[in-house]
This record gives structure tokens, C-alpha cells and sequence, in this order.
């Protein structure tokens, strides 16, 4: 072997953010930062469904379709990004998480994918105790989104989520939306 040929096998194993391969939500393979962000040994990931990693089945379906709905609206070679709460599989522990991904078969994009994940509890913490609808809703408000806009993503009235904007809120002793948001951010 050429020593100076890249490793790509080393490459991602030692990647500073983590990264996961994926078929049909199911964990292929994943390297080390994703073992350690989620406090997770490989047998727990390898071969599991992502569903290990999200605080509820509710929350792991709900992101689900979200993304199959971005991947079919925008194309084979799209994109997904979001900021969510995810479970470290040791301690149960929740945390926000930034999740990337993207489609590796142009032809069937639900089939193969690569996602990234980044850590984001440095930065911003889980302070109040949230359903998992508050989780989705305050992750598409942090992302700028208006109630039509996250009615027409998670399948509810706009008035629906006012209702759970107002839980919030009240959860995060916030008085106006972007105070509230402020706080989600830097909490």
C-alpha cells in the first residue's frame, strides 16, 4: 500500500464530529465520536435502528417523516439539516444535537445515507422538562419557523402550535417569542 494514499477507514473513525452510514434508518456502521456522544459501545448501535438514539418512538417517527418529506420535496441529491434532542444511550441523558444528512443513492435516497452528528450541550442545555411535541416545536422555532410553517411539518393547526409556543414559554419564563427562543438557544 502507498504510504502517502489517504485512509479513509482511519479518516472517519477519528473524525472530529460523528458520522454514521445508514440504510433504511438502521445503523451500518459509525465511528468513534458518535459512540462517545451518545455513551454507546458498537453492539449497542451496529445493526440498530436510530430509534435507540431519540428520547421516544413518538419523536423518532415524527423526525422520520420529516426528513422523507425534505428528501422527496428537494431531490435525490438533497440535503437535511436540524438542531433535535437526542439520548445518550448510557445515561439516558438528553441533549441537542445538530444532525446532517445526506442521501449516498441519487436513484433511491431513502436506501443508503451519511449522517453527522454534532454535540451542541456545551453550548446549550436542556433546563426544563418538555414533552416530545415541545421538543419538535421548540427545535423549529429555534430554526426561525412560524407556526404555519411548523403547523405544516408536524400536521397540526397553527393554533395548535400558539398553544404549545405558550407552554413554553411558560416553561421558560419567557414573555415574547424571541426572548423565548433566546433562551432555548442559550439555555
Amino acid at each position: 500500500m502507498d504510504p502517502a494514499a489517504p485512509d479513509y477507514r482511519s479518516a472517519f473513525q477519528l473524525a472530529p464530529i460523528g458520522l454514521v452510514l445508514s440504510a433504511r434508518r438502521q445503523i451500518v456502521d459509525c465511528n468513534e465520536r458518535v459512540l462517545q456522544m451518545f455513551s454507546a459501545t458498537r453492539e449497542q448501535l451496529v445493526g440498530q435502528s436510530f430509534a435507540v438514539m431519540y428520547p421516544s418512538a413518538v419523536e423518532f417517527e415524527r423526525t422520520g417523516a420529516r426528513i422523507v418529506a425534505r428528501l422527496d420535496a428537494e431531490g435525490p441529491m438533497a440535503n437535511y439539516a436540524d438542531d433535535r434532542v437526542m439520548r445518550r444511550l448510557g445515561s439516558g441523558e438528553l441533549f441537542w444535537c445538530h444532525v446532517t444528512g445526506r442521501a449516498l443513492d441519487p436513484a433511491d435516497p431513502h436506501a443508503r445515507g451519511i449522517w453527522s452528528f454534532e454535540d451542541l450541550s456545551a453550548r446549550r442545555q436542556i433546563t426544563a422538562e418538555l414533552t416530545p411535541r415541545e421538543r419538535e416545536i421548540a427545535a423549529l422555532l429555534v430554526e426561525g419557523q412560524t407556526s404555519k410553517l411548523i403547523g405544516r411539518n408536524l400536521g397540526v393547526s397553527p393554533r395548535t402550535v400558539d398553544i404549545y409556543r405558550g407552554r413554553l414559554m411558560k416553561k421558560y419564563q419567557a414573555g415574547s417569542t424571541p426572548e423565548l427562543i433566546h433562551k432555548l438557544l442559550s439555555a
